[in-house]
């Protein structure tokens, strides 16, 4: 499913010749066997540039030259020329759309502090490059490009016209990229393409498995989903639906799933697709290995996921808690004072679908049945500490959402949201441990998936990528339902339960060797080993509170004391 590390963009230096040969002039002697080239496998961007060549012959056109482009080579090999200006003199003799692109630094780059681009020659990504300056980024990508091109620019050596008298070409001025543009039109223009490319993969999915269950398609107005991003463009990787949580109390077996609102649901379908991949990776066999999402970090001993892979989140409508507050109001997160005991922005309780600000006396939470902490609350908890969770922690680095969109059923702006993930624990990220950070994401309003028709509906949907059949669950009951597609058993707990993540993790720890973990008596100890994590989350929690948040709510730890 997944390219190993190294595969993206595909195989470069051959379709850059091919390129190249079309736009060279014949010399003296040479027959026009280029003509009709042999058959080769072109993307989208090289079919393109094959009509370019051609227009461009047409209109009489040749290489803008005045010099070789192999004196301009052992110019940037002796170190007289550096590798952007080699690129653009090139671009300019050789005609090709030459773009130094702004994107993404890696998952498990520390945001903030560096920043990426690629090289793009008419249409065709190569390697990242990351600087501390935008200068020293592209200049990096420069350097990485320039291997895979300068090989296949000296084999067409016999292709290239001998420099003559005409005059110098003008100096080259970069075109503006979007990386370039005004700010707010470069985000504007970036996202937007990248946002079509998340919903139509989000819609696709979600129409594919209501199509194969249409009873039960009044679920879906709640759909959130997390996706992946490749070299191969975007893919659904788990996905939930639901809006409650269970009327049971808290299990001791572990076999309830005691929060069925759909952005935890999605969460958990998340760490099931990260279980699967891991064991994968630890599997003896080298090509379940290479598919799997993770590679080798360093020396911490943890895996990450392979360079070029992202992770993005939709939710279909605005998550419960501070995320619905109305006020234009900003925090300054050194200046909190009047905002520090305002019940919209605090941490927020849901209790059988309704929340309540942590400060509020509407109600007593303490003889509710089953009490959490609100959707948002969650997700900024998770844009800290990491959506992996504490048991994969013992695996693997956190694990991050670049992009969350917010589908706009009841939904005007994104302001609220904004403020609750990310400016409620700015200047988080030098407290917390190696690895952790309080990742910032860019958050877009956009086009919902699906229609809110869930009114009444009590049950949840989960799916993550590898499952042959979706699983529905009664979020009041906390079990998988008799009508549901997928059942794993008689008992009908829920393949999202506890008691299945535990499993899990004891199969991926046996695979990956961890005697340590083996030996864990509970979930909970289990938990409690993650050190680096436990850490986060105690600065997490004690930072909201010092900004005068509120309490976050700390759960009856004998519900966490079952074993396999």
């Amino acid at each position: 499913m997944f390219p190993a590390r190294g595969s993206c963009g595909g195989s470069r230096g051959t379709s850059f010749a091919q390129m190249l040969m079309k736009n060279a002039p014949l010399t003296s002697g040479q027959s026009d066997s280029r003509t009709h080239p042999p058959a080769l496998n072109h993307r989208p961007s090289e079919d393109h540039f094959d009509q370019k060549v051609k227009s461009i012959f047409k209109r009489g056109y040749a290489f803008k030259q005045s010099v070789s482009p192999q004196f301009l080579i052992d110019k940037y090999t002796e170190g007289e020329m550096n590798a952007v200006s080699l690129l653009h003199q090139l671009a300019s003799i050789f005609q090709f759309h030459l773009e130094m692109k702004e994107t993404v630094t890696p998952v498990n780059v520390l945001p903030g502090l560096y920043f990426a681009f690629c090289v793009v020659i008419d249409g065709v990504e190569y390697k990242t490059g990351m600087g501390i300056t935008k200068k020293g980024a592209r200049l990096k990508a420069a350097q990485l490009a320039l291997p895979d091109l300068l090989p296949t620019l000296r084999s067409l050596k016999s292709f290239l016209p001998e420099a003559s008298d005409v005059p110098p070409p003008l100096p080259v001025k970069e075109e503006p990229s979007i990386s370039t543009m005004h700010p707010c039109k470069a985000i504007q223009e970036r996202t937007s393409s990248v946002n079509l490319q998340i919903l139509h993969a989000v819609r696709d999915q979600l129409t594919k498995l209501m199509n194969s269950h249409p009873e039960f398609s009044p679920c879906a107005g709640t759909t959130a989903a997390f996706i992946i991003q490749t070299s191969s463009g975007y893919e659904v990787v788990a996905l939930g639906t639901g809006s409650l949580n269970t009327k049971e109390g808290a299990s001791t077996s572990g076999r309830i799933v005691h929060d069925s609102h759909a952005l935890v649901t999605a969460r958990r379908s998340l760490m099931r697709f990260l279980y699967r991949h891991l064991l994968m990776f630890f599997n003896k066999t080298a090509k379940l290995t290479e598919k799997s999402v993770f590679q080798q970090s360093g020396s911490s001993g943890l895996l990450s996921l392979k360079s070029g892979i992202a992770l993005h989140l939709y939710v279909n409508q605005l998550p419960k808690g501070a995320s619905q507050i109305q006020t234009k109001l900003r925090l300054n997160p050194r200046s909190i004072l009047a905002w520090q005991v305002n019940n919209d922005i605090s941490l927020h309780l849901s209790v059988e679908g309704k929340v309540f600000s942590v400060f509020s006396s509407a109600f007593d939470h303490s003889a509710a049945t089953v009490v959490s902490m609100s959707a948002t609350d969650k997700l900024t908890q998770w844009q800290v500490l990491g959506y992996q969770g504490a048991l994969l922690s013992h695996f693997i680095e956190p694990i991050y959402v670049q992009n969350i969109l917010i589908g706009d059923v009841g939904c005007s702006d994104v302001h609220g949201i904004k403020t609750s993930v990310s400016q409620r624990v700015e200047g988080i990220t030098p407290q917390l441990p190696m690895f952790y950070c309080m990742m910032r994401p860019h958050i877009s309003l956009v086009p919902a998936v699906a229609t809110n028709t869930t009114d009444g509906c009590h049950y949840g949907i989960n799916w993550s990528e590898g499952d042959s059949f979706l699983e529905v669950v009664d979020a009041l009951e906390g079990k998988t339902i008799e009508e549901s597609p997928f059942k794993s058993g008689p008992a009908l707990a829920s393949r999202l339960c506890k008691a299945a993540m535990l499993h899990r993790f004891k199969l991926v720890a046996k695979d990956a060797q961890r005697q340590d973990l083996l030996g864990t008596s509970s979930y909970g100890e289990a938990k409690r080993m993650a050190k680096p994590y436990q850490e986060a989350k105690n600065v997490l929690r004690a930072y909201l509170l010092q900004q005068g948040f509120g309490t976050w709510l700390v759960k009856r730890s004998a519900s966490d004391d079952f074993n396999m």
